[in-house]
């Protein structure tokens, strides 16, 4: 199956992994796990299903954000994967602790939505 790209493309994945992830796991295959994972995760945090009509709906604020934890989320298991194309260990950690923050943040302002602004019934 071909990844298709409904919240979150390869590129913005690998941008918040970092040049030295290892390529044996950012493979397609696991680009739709990731994805998949992210969409289940983030519908459940909004109430609302995360399809690939209604996230194209939305307005572009709000995709723009969407995006970024579901890449900064997917980068954060394709640093886990392997580590080894670190400097350290301790520089995959601080750019997992660096997106696990940024998500954090995230998740706070999309908690604060309405679920009239995913309808756009406001």
């Amino acid at each position: 199956m071909a990844y298709v790209a409904n919240i979150v493309t390869v590129a913005q994945m690998q941008f918040y992994a970092g040049e030295n992830v290892d390529a044996t796991g950012d493979v397609e295959a696991n680009h739709i796990i990731l994805q998949d994972h992210a969409e289940a995760y983030l519908s459940n945090l909004l109430k609302f299903e995360l399809t690939s009509a209604a996230f194209t709906a939305l307005n572009s604020t709000t995709k723009t954000i969407i995006t970024e934890w579901a890449a900064r989320f997917a980068a954060n298991e394709l640093i886990k994967y392997n580590m080894s194309g670190y400097a350290t260990i301790i520089e995959a950690e601080d750019m997992i602790n660096l997106n696990i923050y940024r998500m954090q943040q995230i998740e706070k302002l999309l908690d604060k939505a309405d679920i009239k602004d995913f309808q756009g019934t406001s």
